[in-house]
Order: structure tokens, then sequence, then C-alpha cells
């Protein structure tokens, strides 16, 4: 559902946003690497990925990720940043709310094809605002993607998906699940 999406969303940009502003991209963003712990919060696993040191500007060249998740900029072979990260989101979301992933073949090349050439479809049931924040998060262009500017994670904080979350009581997992409903 969305609002459950919604919560977990909030908690994965929160854990997203913890990392970058300690100078560290996640590059492995997927279902599998995600979590609950005993009071169902999200919690990200699988740190084999990570890069360190990565500033605001910093870039990495390394081909790596899950095929189903990884980024068009990692797929083209260019230097990228921190915006592979809000592309991982927006597939988890994605997968979360529609229940598929948003590009899918078994073949790899196909599947790499369809990421770089594809435009995503939405189901009809999904709201305004959802399509929106998936829309941006899974831009192809890394420097116009959603939360791929110098305001980071804080750009995807103020999507209208997100109406309502008190981010910070989101980080101090003040929030359950059922307290963050649509437009709040």
């Amino acid at each position: 559902s969305e609002d459950r999406t919604r919560f977990y969303g909030a908690e994965i940009v929160s854990a997203l946003d913890y990392l970058h502003s300690g100078k560290i991209v996640y590059r492995d963003l997927k279902l599998e690497n995600l979590m609950l712990d005993k009071d169902g919060h999200i919690k990200i696993t699988d740190f084999g990925l990570c890069k360190e040191g990565i500033t605001d500007a910093a870039t990495m060249k390394t081909f790596c990720g899950t095929p189903e998740y990884l980024a068009p900029e990692v797929l083209e072979d260019n230097d990228y940043g921190r915006a592979v990260d809000w592309w991982g989101l927006g597939v988890v979301m994605y997968e979360m709310m529609c229940g598929r992933l948003p590009f899918y073949n078994q073949d790899h090349e196909k599947l790499f094809e369809l990421i770089l050439m594809e435009d995503i479809k939405f189901p009809r049931t999904l709201s305004s605002d959802a399509k929106s924040l998936l829309s941006g998060l899974l831009i192809k262009d890394p420097n116009k993607r959603l939360g791929g500017g110098p305001d980071d994670a804080k750009e995807i904080m103020r999507h209208s998906f997100f109406v309502g979350i008190n981010w910070q009581d989101v980080y101090d997992k003040k929030v359950g699940l059922y307290q963050i409903k649509q437009n709040s």
C-alpha cells in the first residue's frame, strides 16, 4: 500500500541521508538488503558495496550492484555519485507499491536496455503523488533525478508524497507504521 510504502520509504530516506551525511554511498539498495527490527523499523543490511569518503561532488566508477536495481549511469560506465542510491530507492518503492520491478527481463542485456531506454509504466491505482515521486526518483539523468542535486535527501523529504511527515521523529524512530497516513 502507499501508506506502508510512505512509512518504510521515509525510514529508508532517513537512513540514506544519515549515510550520505557521513560521506558514504550505499550502492546496493534492494529489498533483499532491507530487514525489519523487532519494533517494525527498517534496518539496512549488507554494507559490502558501500563507498566511503564520498563528498557532495565526488564520483565513483566501479561497476557494482544488483542488475535489476542498477542506475543508468552505472550501466553506461559513467562516473556516478550519491544519486545512485536515489535510483535504488525508486526501484524499491516502485516494487513496494506495484508488487513488481519497474524494469525486468531474465536476460541481463535486455534488462539493461529496458533500464536505459524504457519509460516507466504505472498501475492506474497509484496516486498522482506516488507517480510523481517514483517518476522523479527514476529519472535516467542523475543530475535531474529527485535527490540528485546538492540538497540530496532534503529534496526527497520535501516531495508531496511525504507531506506531513516529521522527519526528526522518523530519524528518532518515534513513529510507527500506522502513525503515517497519506497527508497526515
